[in-house]
């Protein structure tokens, strides 16, 4: 799998939110100033040579909808990270941004309650 642009990553959380859509589908949901026609056009048809797209014609238009879905390519992206720049070290990573970030009480604790749960979830196994 193939890291997507800024663009083709836009494209792609409109994709993945609308299940399917036409161009001016997507246009509508883009922020001002909105691209032209053609540009998004453009960008649909290279996410469909990269594998993320398919479409359905009708006529001349086509109705596009992901053939990733959400959940798989943030995987990827998020194994990317990980290895790229915290050495594969999810210590090293979930450190990183309780500092950077400046969580708060509420929200640490609700991160050790999301781990507490996983880790009774594997020891049930």
């Amino acid at each position: 799998m193939k890291e997507l642009t800024k663009a083709e990553e836009q494209i792609m959380q409109i994709l993945w939110e609308l299940k399917q859509a036409f161009v001016h589908d997507i246009i509508e949901q883009l922020p001002k100033p909105k691209p032209a026609y053609n540009t998004v056009s453009t960008i649909v048809r290279i996410l469909e040579k990269k594998g993320f797209v398919d479409h359905e014609a009708f006529g001349k238009t086509h109705r596009y909808h992901p053939v990733i879905e959400k959940k798989v390519y943030t995987k990827f992206m998020f194994k990317g990270l990980l290895n790229g720049y915290f050495s594969n070290s999810m210590h090293q990573m979930v450190s990183f941004f309780s500092k950077e970030k400046g969580l708060s009480l509420a929200e640490l604790e609700e991160l050790k309650q999301i781990i507490e749960n996983e880790i009774n979830t594997k020891e049930k196994k």
